[in-house]
């Protein structure tokens, strides 16, 4: 294919007692070369000067290409006319390389209020569609524009909410009467170009994901539009999950380090946030709530989390040190409880976890537990196996996922991480979303020279979810680094994202 290919253009001019506006959307196809990259649609309206418009993704469409998508609107004044009909083209730049779709150097063209107009030979296009599913929404509206020389009968949607193990089908309605209404108000023909518009809608209720395709029939003919054969597929908004160990108050600049904490889990849109060396004065064992980190950090959230935390013992003379996790959502079951067989509240090697069983819309409850354990020659095996059991005490049967998460203190691939892959219960989700080969010798095959493959592998902060959930891990990185946020601490951040695992079973229709 071309680098990029125009899907269609849509020009529209809309009439109000108070207001005109022209309405111009570029939809356009992108081979995906590089993550650095910018899309332009380089136009002219009737006055002959040319512009430049910025496209932004919209969707990934397949293993190596993706949607991009860009719309203006011009308000008709006394000052401003409208650009009326078009010329334009299309411009993409990457790696810095240039590459254009012109129309083979005669550039494109769109009359003005002309409607939809589809190009690169497509015959059934799904229009104005979104990647992503909103909070609330539990129906989806889905316009499609069909070529007229199809002579269209029938066109029907095809969707399923589990992955094709069950099909559901809803009928389509042409809005072609709508349209000889509005001719007769001495408007231009918005379907000029000879498009019919059809729409339908699907009840997906309070499901995760959606997928679907579209069917168009005539005269015996089929037509398909399923987005290349991969179906079109949007979902929720993904689970966002940080962990970070804070440092005990050890950092210069701290109170501008919290702000900047506060500031990525805003930008980030993160969901739950797990905490090691959370810390407050200790004040004769008494503590000082207003000095407690992660108390400082959620009130500088835009809008402060649900929290839960606990303290296990002195830290650098001076603190009360623990841990906490804050979420967005609602929490339930709180605990923390030691796992050390210290319990001295003077002594390092105390260690106390704190749970909670988070409830995350459209995907259920999970339980999360904020730790930070000993090194393996002080404790870890034993704080390690009581952890263990206490998550497997709680995993009831409508608890969705188990999550432990934070400082373990035992690089990857040592003699502790091995106790960790030896329970056959838990895994190392940084591991499963970016070395994959990895993570499947270690935690599938268990091959026996797979501590050899982590030998350049650091780590000691971690998430380890069990085997047996409903969630699967889409990406980790790493983050508070010199280029991404700065440093806030002596240890790292880690930021991964979570969706219901796909079962996959048959194909979707078309």
């Amino acid at each position: 294919m071309d680098k990029i290919q125009l899907l269609y253009i849509e020009n529209v001019i809309t009439r109000t007692y108070e207001q005109v506006q022209q309405v111009l959307t570029f939809f356009m196809l992108v081979e995906n070369v590089s993550y650095d990259k910018q899309v332009d649609v380089i136009w002219s309206g009737e006055d002959g000067i040319w512009h430049t418009l910025p496209a932004k993704y919209h969707s990934v469409q397949g293993h190596d290409r993706e949607y991009w998508r860009t719309q203006v609107t011009f308000n008709l004044t006394a000052e401003q006319s409208l650009p009326g009909n078009i010329h334009f083209g299309l411009r993409y730049q990457v790696y810095g390389s240039e590459y254009w779709n012109n129309n083979g150097g005669l550039n494109y063209s769109s009359e003005a209020d002309s409607g939809i107009k589809l190009e690169n030979q497509q015959l059934v296009q799904n229009i104005g569609f979104e990647s992503h599913l909103n909070d609330e929404q539990d129906f989806v509206t889905v316009y499609i524009a069909v070529d007229q020389a199809i002579n269209a009968e029938k066109v029907t949607i095809h969707w399923t909410t589990d992955n094709w193990n069950t099909t559901k089908k809803s009928s389509c309605l042409c809005e072609n009467n709508f349209w000889d209404k509005v001719l007769q108000s001495n408007a231009r023909n918005p379907n000029q170009y000879g498009i019919q518009q059809w729409t339908g809608r699907i009840c997906n209720g309070d499901s995760f994901r959606l997928q679907y395709s579209i069917c168009c029939e005539s005269n015996g003919q089929v037509v398909w539009d399923n987005n290349y054969g991969n179906n079109y597929s949007f979902q929720r908004e993904q689970l966002k999950v940080l962990i970070l160990n804070l440092h005990c108050y050890q950092e210069e600049n701290q109170n501008e380090k919290f702000t900047q904490i506060a500031k990525a889990i805003d930008d980030l849109d993160i969901d739950i946030v797990c905490l090691q060396e959370v810390a407050e004065f200790w004040n004769d064992g008494e503590g000082d709530w207003a000095s407690n980190s992660a108390r400082i950090i959620n009130e500088r959230l835009i809008e402060p989390f649900h929290m839960h935390t606990d303290w296990s013992h002195l830290g650098f003379d001076k603190y009360r040190e623990g841990v906490a996790i804050l979420s967005r959502y609602p929490m339930s079951n709180h605990d923390s409880r030691y796992v050390s067989d210290s319990h001295d509240r003077y002594s390092i090697h105390s260690r106390k976890v704190v749970m909670a069983r988070i409830h995350v819309p459209y995907v259920g409850p999970i339980n999360v537990l904020s730790a930070h354990l000993s090194w393996l020659e002080d404790g870890f095996r034993e704080q390690f196996q009581r952890l263990h059991e206490w998550a497997a005490n709680n995993q009831t049967d409508d608890v969705k996922a188990t999550l432990l998460c934070g400082d373990f203190n035992i690089t990857a691939g040592s003699t502790g991480y091995e106790l960790v892959v030896d329970s056959n219960e838990y895994e190392d989700q940084y591991l499963a979303a970016n070395e994959q080969g990895i993570f499947d010798k270690i935690f599938r095959v268990n091959d026996t020279h797979w501590r050899d493959l982590l030998a350049d592998d650091y780590r000691i902060d971690y998430i380890f979810m069990n085997k047996a959930s409903e969630l699967q891990v889409t990406s980790a990185k790493v983050i508070f680094t010199d280029q991404d946020y700065g440093q806030v601490s002596d240890h790292c951040g880690y930021f991964m994202t979570f969706e219901p695992k796909i079962i996959t079973t048959a194909t979707g229709e078309g």
